[in-house]
């Protein structure tokens, strides 16, 4: 149906590409570009031992603009599925319009020195990608993506009206190691660290990063604690749904990781600001990220599984009801498939999907767009049918919480 310039070559983008070629009457021609050209080339050796599929690999510094903008004529893509990193989305985008191109992300703009991600950024670009005649699909992830398709299911089959809305992100894999993260460090924990904020009556509300805690028995996982975060759909979600009077994001952590967070904040080596060593500036939470493992490596130790989902409160047929739609992935059966863990695999999976739906046609329009703005039921319909099956419970009461 397309041909597709990927760019990032991260856990994210190797389960994205794996899954692309596994769907190559979709994806006819497959360029996964990034950085360093060696991460893409070892890709696409899985690639092809797995699939069978040639895909081609480029070199690419997503920073610059021109540099990219050349990439893309001469690759000639359909559509640009950019899973680099959040600091780069507006210059891939300015790429995009630059050579009239569909885009594609994960996840939402950030600026490099501010551990702060908005989608005004990208919303603002809404009227140059319209007057283009170009589609610009944001957060086709897990969460922000899944999650946003998932609350657009509830609303057109579940429920007529959504009172209240939690997103519920349990990772219950062990990776052995003492701390490690499951995506790239320096995002992950300027996520983790930044305050919470959730959406309650037409206001934000605003606390401390990781000081409110509850506990809650997720299935084939077990009980967990999770914890009130800010996370980027909750803004869309606002926007696109003003009905709702509460959305809240909750994610699980473990005590050891939290440990380990607090002491590294406590001797700064998560800060985002430059320090003088030897001579030279150097940003503590990147020189952090050099020596921790690497996410994708993680795969082939990390055992145990995921659960992700929404919980919705509402009225249905004028009686009350509560809803919870949600998926649970295995580690070890995605790095079977992909030689990648859980926590990359339900991103790349949603990316993939999300660029099925821009060159199928599935999904269409001129602008810049978020998840849930569009028909839920065909991409409820490809998770099910590669790899992220969902389930729908009907819960007896609403969170106590």
């Amino acid at each position: 149906m397309g041909k597709i310039l990927v760019i990032g070559a991260g856990g994210v983008g190797s389960v994205a590409v794996h899954k692309m070629a596994m769907n190559a009457n979709i994806f006819t021609e497959i360029t996964l570009a990034s950085r360093r050209v060696a991460k893409c080339d070892a890709i696409a050796e899985s690639v092809l031992a797995r699939t069978g599929v040639k895909i081609a690999t480029a070199q690419v510094d997503a920073d610059d603009v021109d540099a990219t903008s050349a990439l893309i004529e001469r690759v000639k893509p359909d559509l640009v599925c950019n899973l680099a990193l959040p600091y780069q989305d507006l210059n891939i985008m300015d790429a995009c319009l630059r050579t009239g191109v569909h885009y594609m992300d994960t996840a939402n703009y950030e600026p490099r020195d501010e551990a702060k991600f908005e989608y005004g950024w990208q919303w603002a670009y809404h009227d140059r990608f319209r007057q283009a005649g170009l589609m610009a699909l944001l957060g086709s992830g897990f969460d922000p993506g899944v999650t946003s398709v998932f609350a657009t299911y509830i609303k057109k089959h579940l429920l007529d009206r959504i009172d209240t809305l939690d997103i519920l992100d349990c990772n219950g894999g062990d990776h052995g190691q003492h701390f490690a993260t499951n995506f790239n460090p320096e995002i992950n924990i300027r996520e983790v660290t930044a305050p919470s904020r959730h959406w309650q009556d037409g206001e934000w509300v605003e606390g401390p990063a990781l000081s409110h805690k509850q506990v809650f028995d997720f299935e084939a996982v077990g009980e967990k604690n999770m914890y009130l975060m800010y996370h980027e759909e909750l803004e869309s979600l606002a926007k696109h749904y003003p009905e709702i009077k509460r959305i809240r994001f909750w994610m699980t952590f473990g005590d050891a990781y939290l440990k380990h967070l607090e002491v590294l904040q406590n001797v700064g080596m998560t800060r985002i600001d430059p320090v003088m060593y030897e001579g030279r500036e150097i940003i503590p939470l990147q020189f952090l990220k050099a020596v921790l493992p690497e996410p994708a490596s993680l795969g082939e130790t990390t055992k145990g599984k995921t659960n992700i989902g929404d919980i919705a409160t509402g009225v249905k047929d004028g009686q009350d009801k509560t809803v919870y739609v949600y998926n649970i992935c295995d580690h070890e059966d995605a790095y079977a498939e992909t030689g990648n863990q859980a926590v990359s695999y339900t991103t790349g999976v949603p990316a993939m999907i999300g660029a099925a739906m821009i060159l199928t046609g599935k999904w269409t329009g001129a602008g810049v767009f978020n998840m849930e703005q569009f028909d839920p039921d065909p991409f409820m319909d490809m998770l099910n049918q590669h790899g992220l099956p969902w389930q729908v419970k009907e819960l007896d009461a609403p969170l106590a919480f």
